[in-house]
């Protein structure tokens, strides 16, 4: 079946959904990345400043994602998703008419509530709609949203050409087209009433071993993928000598995606278990790294002679962008279905709340122990940190295997045939 196909093939709440992403991630890419260079500069704001307005953006969505996902289950993930691009736009065109702190922060907290009401209410929806082809239809997620994420930065690029203001203004305006969009067409479905308070909810999703069990194995999945902005472009810059070449590190991975993901996705549904595909693409992840971990152990810092030197000194960090593109193919389509099958329809938003709370924290975490480690260890041991990334992918792949094989030793459900 083409790709094509299969995106019509699926329920019109599906597929509305697919193109609520490319333009959530559209409108996201095309202002936050220039975000910090405005207040700075255009605004004359101190860094301390903009670092607070950009870490409260951060802390909101982050810190609130449990809560946004029950939110979804007690009055409706279509509720939810509404009201949370409609809060995006706000914040956004808070960003294009805000100069002052206060106004920026409101702007700030806004945006970020609106990532933390959206962001789970959209994945439960989709896991309850797409029935027995959840992996599928988050393949087809993951493509449009890659797609939006190459698209965002290339308009905003040339909107930043007339002004910043301009730029977030269309940012809004996207998230303004996508909720009225969702209220005219999002299908309504009725939630049942709970018969139990929030905190029963949360504690029962706390205490589920099996979720809990997987989304601390399964949490080097977050922590690898955030190296996409720390870890591989400062090699990328290290061994080029110039900051340039790690637009061809965003490139590579978007390509990749688009190219890649869906044929992925059916192979692995064919050959493996989906416990199974997740520790492959894990470890693909993290022996990916062992090319930038060589690389910066005989590579010295500084420019090439020449552009030939150049792109053979950036071919390890290239192969690593790929590693860690395929290794997500491979395991965030499962991680996804596996999260949905065991969250039932009931209390799908709070599992994703849960799971994407989860995954801001091994973010986090991941950042401050390898920033550290860079810190730390610096150009004498710059293959120390690409290491660290090796051998979290390959102890999260471990650890994935070893809750399965538990699962099945206490005669658990693992997989659905």
């Amino acid at each position: 079946m083409s790709t094509a196909r299969l995106i019509w093939s699926y329920p019109i709440a599906v597929r509305l959904l697919l193109v609520n992403q490319f333009g959530v991630n559209t409108a996201f890419y095309l202002l936050i990345p220039y975000l910090a260079t405005h207040l700075g500069g255009d605004l004359g704001m101190s860094a301390s400043a903009v670092g607070i307005v950009l870490g409260v953006r951060t802390l909101s969505q982050q810190g609130l994602f449990l809560v946004g996902g029950t939110a979804s289950d007690r009055i409706g993930p279509r509720t939810v998703i509404i009201t949370g691009c409609g809060l995006r736009a706000v914040g956004f065109g808070i960003f294009a008419l805000g100069a002052s702190l206060p106004l920026l922060l409101a702007g700030s907290v806004l945006s970020g509530l609106a990532g933390a009401l959206f962001n789970p209410a959209v994945r439960a929806y989709i896991a309850v709609e797409a029935g027995e082809r959840k992996a599928e239809a988050f393949s087809l997620f993951n493509m449009f949203a890659t797609a939006g994420s190459l698209a965002g930065p290339l308009i905003g690029s040339a909107l930043l050409l007339v002004d910043f203001r301009v730029a977030a203004l269309v940012a809004a305006g996207i998230f303004v087209v996508l909720t009225l969009a969702q209220a005219a067409v999002l299908p309504h479905r009725p939630v049942e009433p709970s018969g139990s308070s929030v905190l029963a909810d949360w504690r029962l999703v706390f205490t589920d071993r099996r979720f809990v069990g997987f989304a601390a194995a399964v949490a080097g999945l977050f922590a690898l993928e955030t190296q996409l902005y720390l870890v591989l472009p400062i090699h990328a810059e290290r061994f080029t000598g110039t900051s340039s070449t790690v637009a061809s590190l965003f490139l590579v991975s978007t390509v990749a995606t688009l190219l890649l993901q869906l044929r992925i996705t059916r192979v692995a549904r064919a050959r493996l278990r989906r416990e199974q595909s997740i520790a492959v693409g894990l470890a693909v992840m993290g022996l990916g790294f062992l090319a930038t971990s060589v690389a910066a152990a005989i590579i010295p810092a500084g420019r090439p002679h020449d552009l030939g030197e150049g792109v053979l000194r950036l071919v390890p960090v290239l192969i690593t962008v790929l590693a860690l593109a395929i290794g997500v193919m491979l395991a965030q389509p499962f991680a996804y279905e596996i999260v949905g099958e065991l969250a039932g329809e009931r209390l799908a938003g709070t599992y994703f709340g849960v799971y994407y709370l989860a995954a801001g924290v091994a973010g986090a975490g991941a950042n401050a122990l390898i920033g550290a480690a860079i810190d730390v260890w610096g150009d004498r041991w710059a293959w120390v940190p690409a290491l660290v990334c090796a051998l979290i992918g390959l102890g999260s792949a471990a650890a994935v295997l070893g809750v399965s094989r538990q699962h099945v030793e206490k005669g658990l459900p693992v997989q659905s045939e």
